[in-house]
């Protein structure tokens, strides 16, 4: 029973010190908070009384009806588990378990974006108003979308745009359109079927790659 007790004690002193990390007076009602996490950065829209509401991927609601287990952090194992089964929810969190020990950046996005922020009592009731589980998705719905639809009114994600844009940029150049010639020559000259049927497609994409290029 001691020990218990001092485990306890010691888990509450350890949270305390997290909580007290970050200064709630700096947030308002309203606020657009952001965190880089793992491999990409995290959003939320403070609702006040050191709550945070932000959508975040987690695989535990799939696979474990224990509420109570649910509702502390989710840690970067639960996170990237739920991106890949895109499995989330949109929930509410303090700053502490939100930020997860990173620092925050306040409206951030406010430079960014040129739609004006709405009022921040708005912001906070569409935040309120989205709870619940929802349908993940790393490139049409994630964490961006929902702050972004929160606070200016359209569910856009710079992220998203400029991980496509990078991709594109690979995926459409030159370098790739030699390549993919290169694999298919050397493909039918390993299987020893240079037909007709074999070299056109693999010179239609090659080049359709070099014109997109």
């Amino acid at each position: 029973m001691f020990l218990y007790q001092l485990i306890n004690f010691f888990f509450a002193a350890s949270k305390k010190e997290e909580d007290s990390k970050y200064d709630l007076s700096l947030y308002k009602r309203g606020d657009l908070l952001e965190v880089p996490r793992t491999l990409f950065t995290h959003f939320g829209i403070y609702l006040g009384d050191n709550r945070v509401a932000h959508l975040i991927p987690d695989i535990l609601p799939a696979i474990s009806k224990n509420k109570s287990a649910i509702a502390k952090m989710v840690t970067n194992n639960r996170l990237l588990l739920g991106v890949i089964s895109k499995v989330a929810s949109v929930r509410v969190d303090s700053v502490a378990d939100f930020a997860y020990g990173s620092e925050i950046l306040i409206n951030h996005m406010d430079k960014v974006c040129s739609q004006p922020a709405l009022d921040g009592d708005e912001v906070a009731r569409r935040a309120e108003k989205l709870l619940g589980s929802v349908t993940y998705s790393l490139l049409w719905y994630n964490c961006e979308h929902y702050v972004m639809y929160c606070r200016y009114g359209m569910a856009i994600s710079y992220q998203t745009y400029q991980f496509c844009t990078t991709v594109r940029k690979i995926v459409c150049s030159r370098l790739t359109a030699y390549l993919t010639a290169l694999c298919g020559v050397g493909t039918m000259l390993y299987l020893g079927c240079v037909t007709p049927l074999m070299v056109l497609p693999t010179l239609l994409i090659s080049f359709t790659i070099w014109m997109a290029a």
